[in-house]
């Protein structure tokens, strides 16, 4: 009788050893496939939902004709910024704005997280509904305002219309029967009514803080971009990467170029068409209309500019 309990409880040893050998062999089975997965599909799986297309951490708002396509090219060589290559004109058309916000961001690049994305169109800034609408989508986004002499500018918007409607076999007035009347300025022409910038500006100030919105000194971009690259990139919390070796002077086309990475880019022959003529009288009163207008937008922004 004790000899057959003893065995009984060898029996039980023996089958308990087994047991946990069978155990152990199960865990380690389990890890194998567990390191195995991950290490095979974590590296697929971060493909497909680290880089993805996102809202725009920044825009650029306008002004028209005030340098935007340069400032997004030169905001570009940036490593950490995506831009969209388009401009997309969500905010300010009423036909865009109604696909809704997925629409959107299926216009803008993929990224990875800590880029930036980067959307500009120009309309934005004289468009009346759109500040709302962009602060309604994210009132967190960064604003950039590239500003230049509004007179110019005006002239180089008029510049911009008459080559299109000339290469479509259009007619249109001379640049000087519509910006004056009857001798004198015609404030309903609408190249102009876009250079009233501190009518636009008190718009996006009503919803976004001045310090949301950075303003970007045009002339100076085109005489010199590395300082005023160097604003932006603080501006919108980037490490610096952009250098003057990313910039090098066009004689021939007479303004700066790009380059990265080996590769030289020009912005195209739209950029510095000569100037629609213009008398100097009719220029001078233009000059002493917007004079009012533009110490308004100084005192709004806190800057001042050197324009006519």
């Amino acid at each position: 009788m004790l000899w057959t309990l003893l065995l009984a409880l060898i029996l039980l040893l023996v089958l308990q050893a087994q047991l946990c050998v069978c155990l152990r062999e199960l865990r380690s089975a389990s890890l194998m496939t567990s390191v195995t997965s991950v290490t095979s599909e974590t590296p697929a799986q971060a493909q497909n939902t680290t880089a993805s297309r996102r809202m725009p951490g920044a825009i650029i708002i306008g002004v028209r004709k005030g340098g935007t396509r340069a400032l997004l090219e030169m905001l570009n060589l940036h490593p950490d910024v995506e831009v969209a290559k388009a401009e997309v004109h969500y905010f300010n058309l009423d036909e865009n704005f109604r696909k809704g916000l997925d629409w959107y961001r299926a216009q803008m690049p993929l990224t990875l997280p800590g880029q930036v994305t980067v959307e500009k169109t120009p309309g934005y800034f004289t468009a009346p509904l759109a500040p709302a609408r962009m602060w309604s989508a994210n009132p967190a986004v960064k604003l950039l305002l590239i500003v230049r002499d509004p007179a110019e500018r005006l002239v180089s918007d008029y510049t911009q219309v008459l080559h299109n409607r000339l290469q479509q076999n259009k007619p249109y007035q001379p640049l000087e029967e519509l910006l004056l009347r009857q001798g004198r300025i015609n404030p309903s022409y609408k190249a102009l009514q876009r250079s009233l910038y501190h009518q636009h500006m008190a718009r996006w100030l009503e919803l976004f803080p001045r310090e949301q919105i950075h303003i970007v000194d045009g002339e100076a971009l085109i005489q010199d971009p590395f300082p005023e690259l160097q604003k932006a990139e603080r501006f919108l919390e980037l490490v610096p990467q952009i250098t003057p070796d990313n910039f090098y002077f066009n004689t021939t086309k007479g303004f700066y170029c790009l380059l990265s990475e080996g590769h030289d880019k020009c912005l195209d022959d739209s950029k510095g068409r000569p100037h629609a003529p213009l008398s100097n009288k009719a220029f001078q009163k233009l000059c002493r209309y917007l004079w009012v207008p533009n110490q308004i937008f100084f005192r709004m922004v806190g800057q001042t500019f050197k324009w006519c």
